[in-house]
C-alpha cells in the first residue's frame, strides 16, 4: 500500500519526503477537501523533487461544468505531474458523472498519456446531495479515468468509516480492482486506521490531519516524524514488524 500524503507547499513537502512518502499530493484545503493550488506551487515541487516520489495535484471539489473541468486538468497535466485528482461534487446522476469525467479523461490523454486520472467521491454524499460512491468504479473505467480515490467532504464531521462501512468500501474498491483501476482511500485517517484501511484492501491510503502537528484541517502542518509512523506501520503490515538493533 503506498503513502499519500497531501501537501500545501515546498516546505510540507520537504516534511512529507522526509517521513517517506510514495506520492506528493498538492492540494489548498481552503477551497475544499479536494481544493485546487496554485500552478506555480505544483510547478516548483514537481521541480524540486521530480525523480524521487510520485506527485498528483487535485483540480478541485468541481462543479457540473465539464469545460471548466477538463481545461483544469489539461493546465494540472502541463506541470509534469503523475496524477490528477478530480472531485466529482457538483454532480449527482452516474450519466453526468460520466460526462464530466469524458470531458477530463480526454483533455488529459489526448496529450499528457501517461498521467492519470483519478475519479474522487465523497463518503458523505448524502449530506452534501453527491454522486453516490458505489458508482465509481464504472463511472472511471468508462470514462477512461485510471482508478478511483473516496474521501470526505465534511471535514470535522468523523473520517471515511463513520460515513461508510467496511463492507461497503471493500465492495466499491472489489469492483473497482476488478476493472483493473487504482484505488486510493482517505478522509480523516490516521494510524489507528491503518489495519482497517488494509482490510478494505487499497493500493493507496491518502491523508494530511492524520500527520500534521494539530488535527486542524486549516492550520495543521505536515511533520516528517509523523509520516515517519504511518509509514513504517505500513511496511510492517507488508513485511511483518521491523526488527531494530538494541541500543
Amino acid at each position: 500500500m503506498k503513502l499519500l500524503v497531501s501537501v500545501v507547499d515546498e516546505e510540507e513537502a520537504y516534511e512529507a519526503v522526509r517521513g517517506g512518502c510514495d506520492i506528493l499530493d498538492i492540494k489548498n484545503p481552503r477551497e475544499g477537501s479536494l481544493g485546487a493550488n496554485h500552478p506555480s506551487v505544483i510547478k516548483r515541487i514537481v521541480e524540486r523533487f521530480n525523480g524521487e516520489v510520485e506527485v498528483s495535484a487535485t483540480i478541485g471539489d468541481l462543479p457540473n461544468l465539464p469545460g471548466t473541468a477538463s481545461l483544469a486538468a489539461l493546465g494540472a497535466a502541463s506541470l509534469g505531474v503523475d496524477y490528477i485528482k478530480a472531485g466529482l461534487y457538483g454532480v449527482k446522476e452516474p450519466e453526468d458523472a460520466l460526462n464530466l469525467m469524458s470531458w477530463v479523461v480526454k483533455s488529459v490523454k489526448e496529450t499528457y498519456p501517461n498521467v492519470r486520472v483519478i475519479a474522487c467521491g465523497y463518503a458523505d454524499y448524502y449530506n452534501i446531495g453527491s454522486l453516490n460512491p458505489a458508482y465509481l468504479p464504472s463511472i472511471a473505467w468508462r470514462s477512461g479515468a485510471d482508478g478511483i480515490l473516496i474521501d470526505v467532504k465534511g471535514k470535522g464531521h468523523g473520517n471515511v468509516f463513520d460515513h461508510l462501512d467496511v463492507e461497503e468500501l471493500t465492495r466499491i474498491f472489489s469492483e473497482a480492482r476488478c476493472l483493473g483501476l487504482i484505488t486510493a482511500l482517505a478522509g480523516g485517517l490516521e494510524a489507528e486506521d491503518v489495519a482497517v484501511v488494509d482490510k478494505v484492501g487499497v493500493d493507496v491510503l491518502g491523508v494530511r490531519r492524520g500527520v500534521c502537528d494539530t488535527r486542524s484541517w486549516m492550520g495543521g502542518r505536515v511533520r516528517s516524524e509523523k509520516v515517519i509512523v504511518l509509514k513504517r506501520l505500513l511496511e510492517e503490515l507488508r513485511h511483518g514488524p521491523v526488527s531494530r538493533p538494541r541500543p
